[in-house]
């Protein structure tokens, strides 16, 4: 049997309740209040050692991001270690720290179809706007590796160090950093007023459409013309530097070959956009291309910065 809570404490239905309608702060303040446990379930299961806090950190997300699928308030404390319990056991099968949205019992979106849009991953679920806040104020070099890892299909930790020109222990060690970030910042910024993502994020789809359009016509630079500059660095697959007219030149000869590009996933924050699309290949040179390409937009304040372009591995 607990111990009750002081007069005028909140019980855990009332937080529970108040984070699925938005609050932040109440949820870090279940998490601290769970913490003990949590971290008593991880030890359990993985022993003492980083990484039964790294499980907890990484349980702490998937309450943010899962807070809507508690159908029993009531039943926060035993949800929240099943949480943790599934994070270690995901561990122990050691898959490469399976991401947040593949854990076993928790899968928030439907892979089939291509990567899902970020904001239809968390759509739904009103502590959107907080989660994209937070990830903002994370470093430049641990929001990118957090932004490929959770939200596009660049998951694995070798393919995201291919992407950013990093070892792979510099990719572990900035996730794990980003996730002791995320989880420490709820109850420190729930009460703050967050970006709209949404929003954000359907601007930068609809740019993103407009410019595959006009790209397909050979305009890619004109599509561009009001929020990338002319003096852009691409940097192609193959670690090659061009500009901007280069890559236009590309893309049209690519399409007068038959080439074509689908648009499959946005993910936009403030600094870094990323556009996953898919490339198609005419019926009669189905390997002309690579099956798919990533285009992650590094922006600043004037629309220069870069432009990386990256082909996964196909599994």
């Amino acid at each position: 049997m607990t111990d009750p809570l002081p007069n005028g404490t909140p019980l855990d239905v009332d937080l529970v309740r108040a984070a699925q309608a938005g609050d932040a702060g109440s949820l870090g303040l279940l998490l601290a209040r769970h913490q003990a446990a949590m971290h008593g379930v991880a030890l359990a299961v993985l022993g003492h050692g980083p990484d039964a806090q790294d499980a907890v950190q990484e349980a702490a997300l998937i309450a943010l991001r899962r807070i809507g699928d508690l159908r029993d308030p009531e039943a926060a404390g035993p949800w929240l270690r099943m949480v943790v319990r599934n994070v270690c056991r995901a561990q122990l099968r050691k898959k490469s720290a399976v991401p947040v949205a593949e854990l076993e019992g928790f899968a928030a979106m439907d892979r089939s179809g291509g990567p899902p849009d970020p904001a239809d991953v968390l759509d739904g679920h009103v502590l959107r706007d907080w989660i994209w806040s937070a990830l903002e104020r994370l470093s430049p070099g641990l929001r990118l590796v957090t932004m490929l890892r959770y939200f596009t299909d660049v998951t694995s930790y070798e393919e995201i160090a291919l992407l950013c020109g990093t070892p792979v222990g510099t990719v572990r060690s900035r996730l794990n950093q980003a996730r002791a970030q995320l989880a420490g910042g709820l109850a420190r910024t729930g009460d703050q007023v967050h970006d709209d993502v949404a929003t954000r994020t359907a601007r930068h789809r609809r740019l993103a459409e407009e410019t595959m359009v006009a790209a397909h016509r050979g305009e890619l630079a004109s599509a561009w013309a009001d929020w990338r500059s002319p003096r852009l660095e691409v940097t192609w697959p193959t670690g090659k530097h061009t500009d901007l007219d280069y890559l236009g030149f590309s893309f049209t000869r690519d399409v007068s070959e038959g080439v074509r590009q689908k648009l499959l996933n946005v993910v936009a924050g403030r600094e870094v956009v990323i556009w996953e699309a898919a490339i198609i290949s005419p019926p009669e040179d189905p390997f002309h291309c690579p099956p798919s390409v990533v285009w992650v937009h590094f922006l600043d304040a004037n629309g220069d910065g870069r432009l990386r372009l990256y082909h996964p591995r196909h599994r």
